[in-house]
């Protein structure tokens, strides 16, 4: 049970790579803005990526699954992510790399496994005992890694939340605050919290939005704080696969990465099978996006092949930068290092290096995001950067030159001495190579 109490009357900052993106910022008629949802031009790439949405709700996507490829730091991962907003807030997104399943401690398989079940979500609805408000402060209380002390993570959250009629503050520990974290939960936003399990619904905001960083906009609730009403929340199927492997809910909170036996995912899949016919629940189909897909194998991409056609299935969305190169495990040359029979699955994307207005614009909307006042002539500096090395390097630099800025606003000056501070890759390598030259 989730330990949640009432405090007596006595902000969090939110710092993703991607946590601005809200959507793929397309008008009603399905052609892309140049600037929406926290989406920055790649306008072709984002309007197929819209046409792909539409083919998801219509269900003729199944056993498909979409391949983005275009060159490093050009926007694959934020249009994945911007798939996934579109088809609901709740949607679960899970994204690896295609390095991460050659692991020591499971198999390749099970790894992809709990991956596509972990994109794959389960909304349940039932009366509860909820806090329901606007969150009117948040503070997010840290404390120092147990086994990193360089590193700070969540170790309690602490929400004022209030409606028409009342004003509560409750204090909730690192379960809690993880939620608010993962959903970027700020004031302004109006937040369901079960009572008894401590989950997190977001139904809103009450903020007059902007155009770039939209939310659903609702009404402050009225009523009290504390009440009893339907509650809707989403977990899934690796969620469930976990509780029932161990017996209990526990298991959520205490797994210990052991292999998960096909007996419990198939007693999971015939529960949820009943859940849903009963209307007890409804299916959320997630996305799965697997980046530096070259990287996998053919095993890999045979389980996935097969997986991608299962009844319980997420969307396959793969990522390369990669143009002609050999399936890892073979000798076989592919387009994108991937078996052609995988590829006739998939349907292609192209995404194009940023221009210089649209890398000015991204460097504007991440400033934004982590909270850094930018003079314009720094954002014109970073723009200029980021052309010539690229969008990642521009948008790094943010935080050393907020840092040299001391709180103040960050000029170009802070930028410069920041680049002297931190090299782009071609810089680097330079360096390197000149002392190469030295030592020969």
């Amino acid at each position: 049970m989730a330990v949640i109490e009432e405090v007596a009357k006595v902000s969090f900052e939110r710092v993703g790579s991607h946590s601005h993106i809200k959507g793929l910022g397309l008008d009603e008629k399905g052609k892309a803005l140049f600037k929406a949802d926290g989406m920055v031009g790649q306008v072709k790439a984002r309007e197929a990526a819209g046409i792909a949405v539409e083919l998801i709700k219509r269900g003729k996507l199944a056993g498909k699954g979409i391949l983005l490829v275009g060159p490093t730091g050009s926007g694959k991962t934020a249009i994945a992510m911007g798939i996934a907003r579109e088809l609901g807030e709740d949607v679960p997104f899970v994204q690896i790399s295609g390095s991460e399943i050659y692991s020591a401690e499971i198999k390749k398989t099970e790894f992809l496994k709990e991956a596509l079940r972990r994109a794959i979500g389960i909304r349940i609805s039932e009366e509860r005992k909820v806090y329901e408000g606007e969150v009117r402060e948040i503070h997010l209380n840290k404390t120092r890694h147990p086994f990193n002390p360089y590193v700070e993570i969540p170790e309690s959250v602490t929400i004022t939340l209030r409606t028409k009629d009342n004003e509560k503050t409750i204090r909730a520990g690192r379960e809690i605050a993880y939620q608010v974290l993962d959903m970027g939960i700020e004031e302004g936003d109006v937040i369901q919290i079960d009572a008894e399990t401590g989950r997190i619904s977001k139904i809103g905001t009450t903020k007059e939005e902007e155009g770039l960083f939209f939310k659903k906009k609702v009404n402050l609730p009225s009523g009290p704080v504390l009440k009893i009403k339907e509650f809707t929340y989403t977990v899934t199927l690796h969620d469930l696969d976990v509780a029932n492997a161990r017996g209990n809910v526990f298991g959520l909170l205490f797994s210990t990465g052991m292999e998960i036996s096909d007996e419990v995912r198939s007693r999971v899949d015939e529960t949820v099978k009943s859940w849903i016919e009963d209307g007890k629940a409804t299916l959320v189909p997630g996305v799965l996006f697997i980046d530096e897909c070259h990287m996998l194998d053919i095993e890999a991409f045979s389980f996935l092949a097969r997986a991608m056609e299962g009844e319980l299935a997420p969307i396959l969305i793969l990522a390369t930068n990669r143009g002609k190169t050999k399936i890892r495990g073979t000798d076989i040359e592919a387009p994108h290092g991937i078996p052609i029979d995988m590829l006739d699955r998939l349907l292609i994307i192209n995404t194009e290096p940023y221009k210089k207005e649209e890398i000015r614009e991204i460097v504007k909307i991440r400033a934004r995001e982590e909270k850094i006042d930018v003079s314009e002539e720094a954002i014109d500096y970073l723009a200029d950067l980021g052309e010539k090395t690229s969008l990642r390097y521009a948008v790094q630099l943010l935080g050393p030159a907020s840092v040299l800025a001391k709180g103040e606003k960050v000029e170009r000056e802070h930028v410069e001495k920041a680049k002297e501070y931190f090299a782009d890759l071609k810089r680097s390598t330079e360096f390197v190579e000149k002392l190469e030259g030295m030592l020969s």
